[in-house]
Protein backbone atom coordinates (compact mmCIF):
# COMPACT_ATOMS: atom_id res chain seq x y z
CA UNK A 1 0.00 0.00 0.00
CA UNK A 2 1.20 3.32 -0.99
CA UNK A 3 2.38 6.11 1.95
CA UNK A 4 -0.35 8.24 1.08
CA UNK A 5 -3.19 5.63 0.91
CA UNK A 6 -1.87 4.55 4.21
CA UNK A 7 -2.34 8.32 5.75
CA UNK A 8 -5.43 8.81 3.79
CA UNK A 9 -7.19 5.91 5.70
CA UNK A 10 -5.87 6.51 9.34
CA UNK A 11 -6.69 9.96 9.02
CA UNK A 12 -10.32 8.47 8.01
CA UNK A 13 -10.73 6.15 10.84
CA UNK A 14 -9.64 8.69 13.46
CA UNK A 15 -11.91 11.06 11.76
CA UNK A 16 -15.09 8.70 12.17
CA UNK A 17 -13.48 7.10 15.62
CA UNK A 18 -14.47 10.59 17.47
CA UNK A 19 -17.57 11.94 15.60
CA UNK A 20 -20.21 9.78 15.50
CA UNK A 21 -21.26 8.28 19.15
CA UNK A 22 -24.68 8.39 19.82
CA UNK A 23 -26.52 7.04 22.60
CA UNK A 24 -28.46 4.08 21.80
CA UNK A 25 -31.20 3.60 24.87
CA UNK A 26 -32.27 -0.16 23.96
CA UNK A 27 -28.53 -1.31 24.44
CA UNK A 28 -27.88 0.86 26.96
CA UNK A 29 -24.32 1.97 25.64
CA UNK A 30 -22.48 4.80 23.45
CA UNK A 31 -22.37 3.38 20.30
CA UNK A 32 -20.42 4.20 16.65
CA UNK A 33 -23.21 5.02 14.48
CA UNK A 34 -22.67 7.22 11.37
CA UNK A 35 -26.30 6.80 9.78
CA UNK A 36 -28.52 9.26 11.20
CA UNK A 37 -32.26 8.75 12.04
CA UNK A 38 -33.29 11.16 8.78
CA UNK A 39 -31.16 8.89 6.72
CA UNK A 40 -31.89 5.38 8.03
CA UNK A 41 -35.91 6.52 7.33
CA UNK A 42 -35.14 7.63 4.38
CA UNK A 43 -33.26 4.34 3.36
CA UNK A 44 -35.76 2.69 4.85
CA UNK A 45 -38.27 3.76 2.42
CA UNK A 46 -36.34 3.05 -0.69
CA UNK A 47 -35.86 -0.64 0.70
CA UNK A 48 -39.58 -0.62 1.42
CA UNK A 49 -39.71 0.58 -2.16
CA UNK A 50 -38.46 -1.91 -3.85
CA UNK A 51 -40.04 -5.09 -1.31
CA UNK A 52 -43.16 -3.54 -2.46
CA UNK A 53 -42.45 -3.93 -6.26
CA UNK A 54 -40.88 -7.74 -5.49
CA UNK A 55 -43.29 -9.30 -2.88
CA UNK A 56 -47.51 -8.77 -2.63
CA UNK A 57 -47.65 -6.68 0.52
CA UNK A 58 -51.52 -7.86 1.64
CA UNK A 59 -52.98 -4.21 2.41
CA UNK A 60 -56.86 -5.32 3.77
CA UNK A 61 -57.81 -7.84 5.75
CA UNK A 62 -58.19 -9.48 9.29
CA UNK A 63 -54.58 -10.63 9.40
CA UNK A 64 -53.35 -7.44 8.19
CA UNK A 65 -55.46 -5.59 10.92
CA UNK A 66 -54.32 -7.98 13.39
CA UNK A 67 -50.80 -7.05 12.44
CA UNK A 68 -51.16 -3.51 12.03
CA UNK A 69 -53.06 -3.71 15.25
CA UNK A 70 -50.58 -5.79 17.65
CA UNK A 71 -47.35 -3.77 16.21
CA UNK A 72 -48.73 -0.43 17.16
CA UNK A 73 -49.56 -1.76 20.62
CA UNK A 74 -46.15 -2.81 20.97
CA UNK A 75 -43.77 0.20 19.54
CA UNK A 76 -45.72 2.31 21.84
CA UNK A 77 -42.69 0.52 24.18
CA UNK A 78 -39.71 0.84 22.38
CA UNK A 79 -36.57 2.25 23.64
CA UNK A 80 -36.16 4.31 20.35
CA UNK A 81 -38.96 6.78 19.63
CA UNK A 82 -37.37 9.40 16.86
CA UNK A 83 -38.79 7.48 14.29
CA UNK A 84 -42.79 5.86 13.40
CA UNK A 85 -43.06 2.01 12.99
CA UNK A 86 -44.18 0.49 10.33
CA UNK A 87 -46.21 -3.32 9.99
CA UNK A 88 -46.62 -4.82 6.68
CA UNK A 89 -48.14 -8.68 6.10
CA UNK A 90 -46.22 -10.43 2.98
CA UNK A 91 -48.17 -12.97 1.05
CA UNK A 92 -45.12 -15.73 1.90
CA UNK A 93 -45.58 -19.00 3.36
CA UNK A 94 -42.71 -19.44 5.20
CA UNK A 95 -42.60 -19.13 9.32
CA UNK A 96 -40.68 -15.52 9.21
CA UNK A 97 -40.68 -11.75 9.76
CA UNK A 98 -37.59 -9.07 8.94
CA UNK A 99 -37.28 -5.70 9.71
CA UNK A 100 -35.03 -2.99 7.43
CA UNK A 101 -33.77 -0.03 9.11
CA UNK A 102 -36.06 2.99 9.46
CA UNK A 103 -38.56 1.01 11.49
CA UNK A 104 -40.31 -1.06 8.47
CA UNK A 105 -41.21 -4.57 9.63
CA UNK A 106 -42.55 -7.38 7.81
CA UNK A 107 -44.52 -10.08 9.00
CA UNK A 108 -45.03 -13.48 6.44
CA UNK A 109 -48.81 -14.33 6.06
CA UNK A 110 -47.55 -18.03 6.85
CA UNK A 111 -46.31 -16.71 10.76
CA UNK A 112 -49.38 -14.15 11.22
CA UNK A 113 -51.64 -17.83 10.36
CA UNK A 114 -49.99 -20.05 12.51
CA UNK A 115 -49.16 -17.94 14.89
CA UNK A 116 -51.24 -17.52 18.47
CA UNK A 117 -51.96 -13.99 19.47
CA UNK A 118 -49.12 -13.61 22.00
CA UNK A 119 -46.99 -15.63 19.75
CA UNK A 120 -47.37 -13.06 17.12
CA UNK A 121 -47.14 -10.13 19.52
CA UNK A 122 -43.69 -11.70 20.49
CA UNK A 123 -42.67 -12.15 17.00
CA UNK A 124 -43.53 -8.49 16.16
CA UNK A 125 -41.50 -6.99 19.60
CA UNK A 126 -38.03 -8.72 18.77
CA UNK A 127 -38.12 -7.38 15.26
CA UNK A 128 -39.05 -3.96 16.80
CA UNK A 129 -35.80 -4.08 19.02
CA UNK A 130 -33.91 -5.15 16.08
CA UNK A 131 -34.36 -1.63 14.24
CA UNK A 132 -34.37 -0.09 18.24
CA UNK A 133 -31.14 -1.20 18.51
CA UNK A 134 -30.09 -0.24 15.17
CA UNK A 135 -28.75 -3.66 14.34
CA UNK A 136 -29.87 -3.39 10.54
CA UNK A 137 -27.91 0.16 10.27
CA UNK A 138 -24.36 -1.49 12.35
CA UNK A 139 -24.84 -4.07 10.09
CA UNK A 140 -24.61 -2.10 7.09
CA UNK A 141 -22.33 0.29 8.66
CA UNK A 142 -19.94 -2.55 8.61
CA UNK A 143 -20.29 -3.63 5.24
CA UNK A 144 -20.61 -0.69 3.23
CA UNK A 145 -17.91 1.30 5.61
CA UNK A 146 -15.48 -0.47 4.23
CA UNK A 147 -15.78 0.24 0.89
CA UNK A 148 -16.26 3.84 1.02
CA UNK A 149 -13.20 4.13 3.05
CA UNK A 150 -11.06 2.21 0.48
CA UNK A 151 -13.16 3.88 -2.38
CA UNK A 152 -12.08 7.46 -1.07
CA UNK A 153 -8.07 6.36 -0.44
CA UNK A 154 -7.97 4.92 -3.69
CA UNK A 155 -9.35 7.99 -5.04
CA UNK A 156 -12.47 5.95 -6.87
CA UNK A 157 -15.04 8.27 -8.13
CA UNK A 158 -17.95 5.76 -8.72
CA UNK A 159 -20.00 6.16 -6.31
CA UNK A 160 -22.27 3.21 -4.97
CA UNK A 161 -25.79 3.66 -5.96
CA UNK A 162 -28.99 3.75 -3.72
CA UNK A 163 -30.42 0.54 -5.15
CA UNK A 164 -27.41 -1.31 -4.75
CA UNK A 165 -27.49 -0.24 -0.78
CA UNK A 166 -31.05 -0.80 -0.35
CA UNK A 167 -30.53 -4.39 -2.28
CA UNK A 168 -27.51 -4.29 0.68
CA UNK A 169 -29.49 -3.76 3.29
CA UNK A 170 -32.20 -6.37 2.22
CA UNK A 171 -30.13 -8.84 1.75
CA UNK A 172 -28.33 -7.78 4.88
CA UNK A 173 -32.31 -8.33 6.75
CA UNK A 174 -32.58 -12.20 5.67
CA UNK A 175 -29.34 -13.40 6.50
CA UNK A 176 -30.03 -12.90 10.09
CA UNK A 177 -27.73 -11.08 13.16
CA UNK A 178 -25.03 -11.52 15.27
CA UNK A 179 -25.58 -13.91 18.95
CA UNK A 180 -25.48 -11.03 21.04
CA UNK A 181 -28.03 -9.21 18.46
CA UNK A 182 -30.49 -12.10 18.48
CA UNK A 183 -30.05 -12.29 22.44
CA UNK A 184 -31.23 -8.70 22.74
CA UNK A 185 -34.30 -8.99 20.73
CA UNK A 186 -35.12 -12.13 22.72
CA UNK A 187 -34.57 -10.19 26.27
CA UNK A 188 -36.69 -6.62 24.38
CA UNK A 189 -39.30 -8.48 22.89
CA UNK A 190 -40.63 -10.16 25.90
CA UNK A 191 -40.21 -6.81 27.56
CA UNK A 192 -41.86 -4.97 25.29
CA UNK A 193 -45.04 -7.62 24.94
CA UNK A 194 -45.12 -8.01 28.66
CA UNK A 195 -45.52 -3.53 29.06
CA UNK A 196 -47.72 -4.20 26.09
CA UNK A 197 -50.33 -6.53 27.66
CA UNK A 198 -49.21 -9.61 26.04
CA UNK A 199 -47.85 -12.47 27.38
CA UNK A 200 -44.25 -13.04 26.83
CA UNK A 201 -44.74 -16.94 27.20
CA UNK A 202 -45.85 -16.81 23.56
CA UNK A 203 -42.41 -16.47 22.98
CA UNK A 204 -41.66 -19.51 24.61
CA UNK A 205 -44.64 -21.76 22.42
CA UNK A 206 -43.34 -19.93 19.20
CA UNK A 207 -39.62 -20.89 20.08
CA UNK A 208 -41.12 -24.59 20.46
CA UNK A 209 -43.18 -24.76 16.96
CA UNK A 210 -40.45 -23.90 14.81
CA UNK A 211 -38.85 -26.84 16.75
CA UNK A 212 -41.40 -29.08 15.51
CA UNK A 213 -41.15 -27.41 12.19
CA UNK A 214 -37.74 -28.36 11.84
CA UNK A 215 -38.56 -32.05 13.14
CA UNK A 216 -41.22 -32.25 9.94
CA UNK A 217 -38.32 -31.06 7.73
CA UNK A 218 -35.69 -33.35 9.15
CA UNK A 219 -34.03 -31.03 11.34
CA UNK A 220 -32.80 -29.30 8.25
CA UNK A 221 -35.33 -26.56 8.29
CA UNK A 222 -33.94 -22.56 8.39
CA UNK A 223 -36.11 -20.04 10.04
CA UNK A 224 -34.69 -16.93 9.29
CA UNK A 225 -36.50 -14.67 12.03
CA UNK A 226 -35.12 -16.65 14.58
CA UNK A 227 -31.63 -18.27 12.97
CA UNK A 228 -29.61 -20.52 14.63
CA UNK A 229 -27.14 -19.23 16.62
CA UNK A 230 -27.42 -19.35 19.27
CA UNK A 231 -29.28 -22.71 19.39
CA UNK A 232 -32.72 -22.74 19.76
CA UNK A 233 -33.12 -24.68 22.92
CA UNK A 234 -30.56 -22.48 24.36
CA UNK A 235 -32.55 -19.36 23.44
CA UNK A 236 -35.59 -20.98 25.31
CA UNK A 237 -33.72 -21.38 28.85
CA UNK A 238 -32.37 -17.64 28.24
CA UNK A 239 -35.97 -16.25 27.55
CA UNK A 240 -37.42 -18.39 30.20
CA UNK A 241 -34.95 -16.66 32.55
CA UNK A 242 -35.66 -13.03 31.01
CA UNK A 243 -39.48 -13.94 31.95
CA UNK A 244 -38.32 -15.12 35.39
CA UNK A 245 -37.03 -11.44 35.75
CA UNK A 246 -40.55 -9.54 34.63
CA UNK A 247 -42.81 -11.47 36.99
Amino acid sequence: MKLKTFLILVLLFVFLSGCANTYNPATGKNEFIIIGTSSEVSLGKQVARQIAWEKQIIKTGFQQLRVQRIGERLAKHSDRKDLEYNFFLVKDEELNAFAVPGGFIYINTGLAERATEDELACVIAHEIVHVAARHSVKNLQASLGYQLLISIALGNKNQIRTRQISDMVFNLSRLGYSRSDETLADKLGVKYAHLAGYNPQGMISFFEKLKQEALKHGGALRIEIFSSHPDIDKRILTTKEEIKKLQ
